[in-house]
C-alpha cells in the first residue's frame, strides 16, 4: 500500500431527511388543515369540467337519434347449421371426444363446443386445422355443395 496516505476518518454530520410531500399529500384534507391552523397560504382553484365526462357526452343527442333512426341489423356472422352438423358427424366418425379434438387442433375446448353448438364465428385458421384432423372439407364449395 505504498504510495497512499495515512487513514483518516470523517467526522462530517449526515442528516437524513424524509423526502418532500408529494403534490398528491399537498392537496389531502389533513395538509390543507394543517396549513390553515398555521396561517399558510392556500390557492384553490376550480378547474374546467372538473369530475365530469362533459366531452364525451357532448354529441350524445345526434348519435342518440342516429341508432334511433337505423333499421339495419347489425349482428355477427355465426356458424352455419351444415357446417356444425359436418363438424360433429366427422368428429364422431373419428371416434373423438369435444376435448380430444380440441387438444388435437391445440383449442380450447370450449372453442369446439361453441363450433358444434353454432354459437361461435367463422374463424378460417379454425377450420383448417379442423379440416386437417378430421380429414373433411369444411370451407368453399363442399359446404355450399352440402345445401
Amino acid at each position: 500500500m505504498a504510495g497512499i496516505g495515512p487513514m483518516t476518518q470523517d467526522w462530517e454530520p449526515v442528516v437524513v431527511r424524509k423526502k418532500a410531500p408529494t403534490s398528491a399529500a399537498k392537496k389531502d384534507e389533513k395538509a390543507v388543515n394543517a396549513a390553515r391552523r398555521a396561517g399558510g397560504p392556500i390557492e384553490t382553484v376550480k378547474k374546467y369540467n372538473a369530475g365530469a365526462n362533459k366531452a364525451a357526452s357532448s354529441a350524445t343527442g345526434m348519435n342518440t337519434k342516429k341508432l334511433d333512426e337505423e333499421t339495419e341489423v347489425l349482428a355477427h356472422e355465426r356458424v352455419p347449421s351444415e357446417l356444425k352438423k359436418l363438424i360433429m358427424q366427422a368428429r364422431l366418425e373419428k371416434k373423438y371426444t369435444q376435448a380430444q379434438l380440441a387438444q388435437l387442433i391445440n383449442e380450447k375446448p370450449q372453442i369446439v363446443q361453441e363450433y358444434e353448438s353454432g354459437k361461435a364465428i367463422p374463424n378460417q385458421l379454425i377450420l383448417v386445422k379442423l379440416e386437417r384432423v378430421l380429414g373433411v372439407k369444411l370451407r368453399g364449395d363442399a359446404l355450399k355443395g352440402k345445401k
